[in-house]
């Protein structure tokens, strides 16, 4: 699997996460989209990103996504979903992908979802950042993909994922962590 990381970079809380996935049997893959920059504040990951431009991210993460042999899970925290989204749906041979703090539509990359790739989508339900059009996203996709799963969590934290940050919500991680080590190994 290739995990893409959020906006305020590849923090010791997103290395931490892929570490969990690792001492679980699995390969996982935390390629650095902002070349070793990492943000304490989440708007000035932003403000990173929106300087080195999304399309330059996107297309960071393709070429890392490219170099892993086909047939692996994409999988991204917020910003880093764009690129694992992307792969997921234009890259031959994904075997699935999981969405986490965020959510595009299909559209962005193709005519729709494609066909035989599951999906699991992890938010929380009154998160700001994703009731600006991912939520949205993640129930078509939910309504309209055959192997698709939404997990919404209560509370309004982004990144909860990360336990380096603010947002982290024990809780809601520890159930995001036990619901994708399901997914992954159903991967097998």
């Amino acid at each position: 699997m290739v995990l893409f990381h959020h906006a305020q970079g590849l923090t010791r809380g997103c290395l931490a996460f892929a570490d969990e996935l690792r001492a679980a049997g699995h390969v996982v893959h935390t390629p650095d989209l902002y070349e070793g920059k990492t943000f304490a504040i989440l708007a000035d990951g932003v403000a990173h990103a929106k300087q080195v431009g999304f399309d330059k991210i996107l297309e960071r993460g393709r070429l890392a996504g490219e170099r892993l042999a086909a047939g692996i899970v994409y999988a991204g925290m917020s910003l880093g979903v764009m690129p694992a989204q992307m792969l997921a749906q234009t890259r031959p041979g994904a075997k699935g992908a999981l969405l986490l703090s965020g959510c595009l539509a299909p559209s962005e990359f193709g005519d729709s979802w494609p066909k035989g790739v599951p999906v699991q989508i992890h938010m929380m339900d009154r998160d700001e950042w994703v009731l600006e059009g991912d939520l949205d996203a993640a129930r078509q996709i939910a309504a309209t993909v055959e192997n698709a799963e939404l997990f919404l969590y209560p509370g309004d934290k982004h990144l909860f994922e990360d336990n380096s940050l603010p947002d982290y919500d024990k809780s809601a991680a520890a159930l995001v962590k036990k619901r994708v080590l399901g997914f992954l190994d159903r991967m097998n």
